[in-house]
């Protein structure tokens, strides 16, 4: 049975790229990037619907104004779903929406490469460390 990883690495890789394609991608890297989107992306994965209250005790150390930022932004993107209940006060929840869900799946390449090659990343950065200690 081949890796995800090598079978990503026998696609053929196109000679043009599309625009479109091009700046979404980099968009996402750039929202992928960002602690918070991960970090709400694993905790909706892992929980599933939680109000906004659940959400920031669940992520800890997220300040109001960045949770709400990244939520909206990920709406936005397609990446969750916010639901408002009409009962008094407001009920907002939050869930992946399979979007959301596939971009989860899609960057759990990471952890794989890094439980991977954790040893020589380490092993590296000590030699790096050692080689500046000389200069």
């Amino acid at each position: 049975m081949q890796s995800q990883r090598a079978k990503a690495m026998e696609r053929e890789v196109p000679e043009t790229v599309d625009p479109q394609v091009e700046a979404l991608v980099h968009q996402l890297i750039g929202r992928v990037a960002d602690k918070w989107t991960m970090l709400i992306l694993e905790t909706l994965e892992e929980k599933g619907e939680l109000r906004f209250t659940q959400l920031s005790r669940e992520i800890g150390t997220i300040s109001q104004k960045m949770l709400t930022q990244s939520l909206r932004q990920m709406e936005r993107d397609g990446l969750i779903k916010r639901t408002i209940h009409p009962v008094v006060p407001p009920k907002v929840e939050y869930r992946l929406t399979e979007l959301g869900r596939s971009l989860g799946a899609a960057f759990c390449g990471v952890w794989i490469w890094a439980e991977e090659n954790l040893a020589q990343v380490h092993q590296a950065r000590e030699a790096f460390e050692a080689a500046a200690k000389v200069e």
